[in-house]
């Protein structure tokens, strides 16, 4: 059979309408009917056969008491009234009540025929409650919940079936006659329970088939006159079932079926599945509550004992995540060290080969990992597909099957929100036997009128498969682990920024003149603007008097922000101004400046403009490292100086500055400037230079230019911005 007839069986098989098939099995009728009048609108057609008739309403198979004691229930719980025991025709019969689709839906089913535990084992019943909750283990819970359910019901065999998160199912647990073969280990793929059949076992907690030779008994008429559309069953107890599923059962041999949920929280975990070989087998209505609430109570228990039997490898990792955390505490301005260099690390927070550590966008690796170049791509793709962790890396991330050996398994978080920084860990390929009840691939299709169906799989003798390319599954605790150190790491990053942000601004206050010289013949003018994001930048400006009675007007700028970028704003413009102070020009201190970054400060750039101005005579030498040209105003017009310019400094080891040279006349003005003006996304720089020159009035004093500057450009606010302007008066 082709691919495409076996996907169109799938949907087809998904699409089944399981929950209005619009027929019952035969152990019982089903009437459907208004209210308060009781009248019958819907019927199965064995109606007569069990009630002797098809009635108009309920009162023609009701005793007057059994009718009254049936509307006094329905004004009140119905699971309260469940069932209602009537004699019909002399015989017993339990009356089970719903509604759906705005009609009572009433089924009776007869008692004769049905086995009973009896009374002696319902007094056992708190007996039995008390030895479920005294289990401490999963694998007790579940052998103690097959056993008794087995005894209350008489099936031949009783099996305790566990979901994984694919949905394929293990048998975990098992009560049999002793001539039948184990089925105990064996595991069954996700196809045997469809998904609508998997919603439906969390609302409909058991389901029963006493006969799966049985011939669907059709309901009449087939619509609801009530919504025009099929009867809704899915609360019914004698709901048809698929006959791909009766199919299913005769491949295994199995003639009677029930099966009780098992929902943890909400999510179906589990089923108990009874099956019966002899012959039909139908437990009564009481037994078969007794079992729903024997998985009812089971279910109660799931999270506390698999939390119970997980407990020792929790409080290991808590341990562990405590220590960490307490190591951050010690080092909070050295994370990466805390966490890959001490006692424990990242590594050995949980089970795993290999670690990988990310923050301020340096990756840090541990134990066996892929490429440190595959890393941050595998750990991205997990993220993007909203998965914390996976046990089958090659199947989630295209591309990743070549790093099984070391990352068949990847738990990752983020950091930081947002900066790309991340916790990982890694889990080699475990190769592993898998025993699955039947060969899972032998499904077949099978042509009909309505287009192909799935068939089942007629061997359910063991099959072993190698499974490659899965690790061992990472556990919920483990996860949560994971994100409480990234979270605790995420809320630490923060602090250390806030309070690095407040270290950073004082020192750059430090950096700024509070006010500025008095210079004799010299206007001096300047304006400092912090970013809004309060992020704070490496800008800085200075005004330093020279001993040969120059003065060096100063404008740098140095790459980053925060601290560091400070740090270093503080450093260069300290030696900057020592080697100013030598006197022997700007672009002899410039060069001096480039040999403390290369011996110092290596790895980091900064731009800087020095401009000295003879306030007697108005010459200026202007020297610049990388930085935007200076701007001179003249009564001649406006233009930028590009001569004396060099590279930034940190770029070379050794650089030669030269020197521009020009003279102020009375009304001209030198304007220094940080690229904070000037530089916009949306803008190219050369305009944005030339709007600078457009808004320089010439002849106007320093504070004027400024203020007609900063109005006319209007530069954004996402860097700061910083300006000097100088003439003679």
């Amino acid at each position: 059979m082709t691919q495409t007839a076996t996907d169109d069986a799938l949907r087809r098989c998904a699409d089944e309408p399981i929950a209005v098939p619009g027929a019952v099995q035969p152990h019982g009728a089903l009437l459907a009917v208004t209210e308060p009048d009781l009248a019958v609108v819907v019927a199965s057609a064995d109606a007569a056969d069990v009630l002797g008739t098809v009635p108009a309403t309920l009162a023609d198979v009701l005793a007057p008491a059994d009718l009254d004691r049936l509307r006094l229930g329905l004004a009140g719980d119905l699971a309260e009234l469940n069932p209602l025991r009537v004699r019909i025709g002399g015989a017993e019969v339990d009356l089970v009540a719903h509604r759906a689709d705005g009609l009572l839906v009433a089924e009776w089913e007869p008692l004769a025929g049905a086995g009973e535990a009896g009374a002696a084992w319902h007094r056992r019943l708190p007996l039995v409650l008390q030895r479920l909750s005294a289990t401490t283990s999963l694998d007790d819970l579940t052998a103690v919940l097959a056993r008794d359910v087995r005894s209350l019901t008489g099936f031949d065999r009783v099996m305790v079936y566990r979901f994984d998160p694919e949905w394929n199912g293990e048998v975990v647990a098992e009560d049999r006659r002793a001539d039948l073969e184990p089925f105990l280990g064996l595991r069954y793929p996700a196809s045997d329970i469809p998904a609508q059949a998997r919603a439906l076992y969390e609302t409909n907690w058991l389901r029963l088939i006493p006969d799966a030779t049985y011939r669907p008994v059709p309901l009449e008429p087939a619509a609801n006159p009530v919504t025009g559309r099929p009867l809704d069953l899915s609360g019914a107890v004698l709901r048809s079932v698929s006959p791909v599923h009766l199919e299913y059962l005769a491949n295994m041999g199995v003639v009677a079926s029930m099966s009780v949920s098992l929902v943890d929280r909400g999510r179906l975990w589990g089923l108990i599945a009874c099956h019966h070989y002899a012959g039909p087998h139908r437990p009564s209505y009481a037994d078969r509550v007794a079992a729903e609430f024997l998985g009812r109570t089971a279910s109660l228990l799931l999270h506390t004992t698999v939390d119970a039997g997980e407990q020792g490898r929790v409080v290991a990792v808590a341990q562990r995540q405590a220590e960490l955390v307490a190591a951050l505490g010690r080092t909070p301005r050295a994370p990466a060290r805390a966490l890959t260099e001490g006692t424990p690390t990242l590594l050995d927070l949980l089970p795993a080969a290999g670690a990988a550590l990310r923050l301020d966008g340096r990756l840090h690796l541990l134990g066996s990992t892929p490429p440190a170049d595959r890393v941050p791509g595998l750990v991205a793709a997990l993220l993007a597909a909203q998965r914390p962790a996976t046990d089958a890396l090659g199947g989630l991330v295209p591309g990743a099957a070549d790093v099984a050996d070391t990352a068949s398994g990847l738990l990752a978080v983020e950091v930081g929100g947002g900066r790309g920084d991340f916790l990982a860990w890694f889990r080699p390929e475990t190769v592993r036997q898998v025993t699955w009840g039947g060969n899972p691939h032998a499904s077949k299709t099978v042509p009909t009128a309505a287009g192909p169906r799935l068939s089942p799989r007629r061997s359910f003798a063991a099959w072993r498969e190698t499974v490659r390319g899965t690790a061992t599954p990472w556990r919920e605790h483990e996860v949560a682990a994971a994100r409480a150190l990234a979270a605790h790491l995420t809320e630490s990053a923060l602090l250390r920024a806030g309070e690095d942000s407040r270290l950073a601004a004082a020192l750059q206050r430090t950096l700024l003149l509070e006010e500025l010289p008095k210079v004799p013949g010299v206007a001096l003018a300047a304006r400092y603007r912090p970013s809004a994001a309060d992020v704070v930048g490496g800008d800085w400006y200075d005004l330093v008097p020279l001993p040969s009675g120059r003065l060096a007007i100063v404008l740098g700028d140095v790459a980053g922000h925060g601290l560091a970028a400070a740090s270093v704003t503080a450093q260069l413009r300290h030696a900057l101004r020592a080697h100013l102070l030598r006197d022997r020009g700007p672009a002899a201190a410039l060069q001096a400046l480039g040999g403390v970054i290369a011996a110092l400060l290596p790895g980091e750039l900064a731009t800087a403009v020095v401009a000295e101005l003879d306030p007697q005579t108005g010459d200026v030498a202007v020297a610049s490292a990388g930085h935007l040209p200076v701007l001179h105003a003249a009564d001649d017009g406006v233009r930028l100086l590009s001569g004396g310019r060099g590279p930034a400094l940190g770029l070379l080891d050794e650089v030669d500055y030269a020197e521009t040279r020009l003279r102020l006349a009375g009304p001209d003005r030198l304007l220094l400037y940080s690229d904070g003006l000037v530089e916009r996304r949306d803008v190219p720089l050369p305009d944005r230079l030339d709007a600078l020159c457009a808004a320089v009035a010439t002849g106007s004093e320093p504070d004027a230019l400024l203020d007609g500057v900063l109005a006319a450009l209007d530069p954004p606010d996402a860097d700061d911005v910083t300006l000097v302007a100088l003439g003679r008066v």
